[in-house]
């Protein structure tokens, strides 16, 4: 009878191993999903402002009259691959 007691015993506890491991990595999974998820919010916050702050310098410093901003970036980027050849 102890033999069979302590088997159940071992069964509970490595049941009960089994759900502090699920919720444990449960857990790490919700903690990772959020600092991704900010990273990824503040990245694409960085690269949008990085991109508008290009677009007005391109504008008021080197595009030429009749070009649009993208016009100007692609001209400019062809005369420094001009340069690097």
């Amino acid at each position: 009878m102890a033999d069979l007691e302590t088997k159940n015993n071992v069964v509970d506890a490595a049941e009960k191993a089994k759900k502090i491991e699920k919720g444990a990595v449960d857990a790490f999974k919700a903690v990772e999903e959020g600092v991704v998820g900010t990273y990824k919010k503040i990245e694409n916050a960085v690269v949008d402002s990085y991109k508008k702050i290009e677009d007005d310098f391109v504008d008021k410093f080197l595009r030429e009259d009749d070009e649009t901003v993208e016009e100007a970036k692609d001209r400019i980027n062809d005369k420094l691959n001009k340069k690097d050849k």
